[in-house]
């Protein structure tokens, strides 16, 4: 499954000791009790800086009805001090924080350091503390509070701004729709 988002080459030093700690990583999710709703593994077991990642969204969030999205992660050979990417797999769900192409656009994910708009602090951006389990923690919780105020997909917020506001459920129908494709009922 080749994506043609891979970073790039990971033979240098940074890489082999990101790709030890994303080795620990990976083992650590595989085998931990406390992560309700979430399953990684490797798209090609020769690469673990592409993570395949199942995110199954419980019944009681903002995606009615609950769902599976398939997303992969893509490390950098600079990983901790760079942070991953995350890409959202067809059906890409409708989303304000995802955009349409299926990238995710969360604070955490930004490149360390002051936002040169302004935007975001530093402190908001990614950090080398963060690891793929605190990732798909915040991204999980995405779908319990989508942020609509840094959309990446501009028609997700305005429709869930205005279902907010007592407006039409028209956000409500298309993330049943999202979710009904990502269950296979479509």
């Amino acid at each position: 499954m080749s994506t043609g988002h891979a970073f790039a080459s990971t033979s240098s030093p940074h890489s082999s000791a990101a790709a030890r700690l994303l080795q620990r990583q990976l083992k650590e999710m595989r085998t931990s009790q406390d992560l309700t709703g979430i399953s990684v593994g490797l798209v090609r077991e020769s690469n673990v800086f592409e993570w395949e990642v199942i995110l199954m969204i419980n019944d009681d969030c903002k995606y009615y009805g609950g769902a599976y999205f398939r997303a992969i992660m893509y490390f950098p050979p600079e990983y901790p001090h760079l942070p991953p990417r995350i890409v959202f797999q067809n059906p890409v769900p409708f989303h304000p924080n995802i955009y349409p192409s299926g990238d995710l656009c969360i604070s955490i994910l930004h490149a360390p350091g002051d936002d040169m708009y302004g935007y975001e602090s530093a402190a908001e951006r990614w950090s080398p503390v963060q690891t793929p389990e605190t990732i798909l923690l915040s991204v999980l919780s995405l779908f319990n509070e989508p942020n609509d105020e840094s959309a990446a997909n501009l028609d997700a917020a305005k429709l869930l701004r205005a279902e907010k506001e007592g407006g039409p459920k028209e956000f409500r129908k298309r993330v049943r729709q999202c979710v009904r494709e990502s269950l296979g009922e479509n």
